[in-house]
C-alpha cells in the first residue's frame, strides 16, 4: 500500500509495555498486525508481506501465550527467538515488534477470559481444551493494545481464524480480520515452528498430512463422502510408516461454523487434519469447492 515506515529501514521499534507502543504508534496511519509467538518462519514472513502491502505501520507480535498450552504440552520447549525473530522483521520492512512479558499481559490471574463457544470445542478445542479460549483472550488483549485496522492470521490454521472472526463480528470490533494463504515447503509440508523438531524419518512420514488432503480435495466432484474416503485412505496408509502417523482427526467441515459438512453440502468446505509424528504434533487443511 504504502512504503515503510521511517525506522523501518534501520530495523524495527522493539517495543515491550503498553507505554511504549502508544508512543510508537502516534501518526502511524493505518495499522496492520500479524500476531505470533515467535520462532518465525517463512510462512510469517508471508503473512508481514500481505501486511506490508496493505498498511502504513506493521506491527508484529511476538508472545509466546501460556493460556493456549495444555499441561501435557510444549510451552516450555517452544523456542523463543527474540534476537532472530527482529532480524526476520527487519528484513521484511516491520515497522514495530511487540514483545511484552508474561507479565505484562497477564498482570494479575486472567479470571476474564474469552470463550470460542461450541465451535471451539470441536476438532482442535476437543483434542486441546481450552486452547481457543487461550488464543482469543490474548488476540482481543493484542487488538486492544495495538488498535489496528487490519491484522492478518494464516490459515494454516484455519479454525484458529474462524473462531477470531466470530469474536470480532460478535464482539464489534472494528478491524478487519485478513486470512493468508497457507505457505508450504517445496515437499509440500506446510511451514511451521514445529516442522524443527521432526528428524528426517518423521519429516518423510509427515509428508503423509499434506498427500491425504491432496486425495480428498481430488475427489471434490464425488461429494463430502468421497473427499473423507479419500484422504482417510492415504492416511490408512500412513499408519504403517516408520515412524507411524498417529491420526487425531480428519474432518470436512463448513468453513464458517466448524460443523461437520453434511452430505449434501455444496461451496466451500475446509479439509481439516491433526496427527501426531513421534513426539511431534502436526495440523493442516485445505480448502475444497464442494
Amino acid at each position: 500500500m504504502t512504503e515503510p515506515a521511517p525506522h523501518a529501514s534501520t530495523g524495527p521499534l522493539v517495543v515491550h509495555t503498553p507505554d511504549e507502543l502508544r508512543r510508537a504508534l502516534a501518526d502511524a496511519g493505518r495499522v496492520a498486525l500479524v500476531p505470533t509467538m515467535g520462532a518465525l518462519h517463512e510462512g510469517h514472513r508471508s503473512l508481514m508481506r500481505v501486511a506490508r502491502e496493505r498498511a502504513d505501520t506493521v506491527v508484529v507480535s511476538v508472545f509466546v501465550n501460556p493460556l493456549q498450552f495444555g499441561p501435557n504440552e510444549d510451552f516450555d520447549r517452544y523456542p523463543r527467538t527474540l534476537d532472530t525473530d527482529t532480524a526476520v522483521c527487519a528484513q521484511e520492512g516491520v515497522d514495530v515488534v511487540l514483545a511484552p512479558s508474561v507479565n505484562t499481559m497477564y498482570p494479575a490471574e486472567q479470571t476474564v477470559t474469552v470463550h470460542a463457544g461450541a465451535m471451539g470445542e470441536r476438532l482442535e478445542g476437543a483434542s486441546r481444551p481450552g486452547f481457543f479460549t487461550g488464543v482469543l483472550t490474548v488476540v482481543s488483549k493484542l487488538l486492544h493494545l495495538v488498535g489496528p485496522d487490519l491484522a492478518v492470521f494464516g490459515r494454516k490454521d484455519a479454525q484458529q481464524l474462524a473462531v477470531v472472526r466470530r469474536m470480532v463480528a460478535d464482539l464489534n470490533m472494528p478491524v478487519e480480520i485478513v486470512g493468508a494463504p497457507t505457505l508450504r515447503d517445496p515437499d509440500g509440508l506446510a511451514t511451521s515452528s514445529r516442522n524443527v523438531y521432526l528428524s528426517d524419518a518423521e519429516r518423510a512420514s509427515a509428508l503423509f498430512l499434506s498427500r491425504a488432503l491432496e486425495a480428498g480435495r481430488a475427489a471434490a466432484s464425488e461429494g463430502p463422502g468421497a473427499v473423507r474416503a479419500a484422504a482417510r485412505a492415504v492416511l490408512d496408509g500412513a499408519a504403517g510408516a516408520t515412524p507411524p502417523v498417529e491420526l487425531d482427526y480428519l474432518a470436512l467441515v463448513d468453513p464458517a461454523t466448524f460443523a461437520d459438512a453434511p452430505a449434501d453440502h455444496r461451496g466451500e468446505a475446509v479439509l481439516a487434519v491433526a496427527a501426531r509424528v513421534g513426539a511431534t504434533r502436526l495440523i493442516d487443511n485445505v480448502s475444497v469447492d464442494l
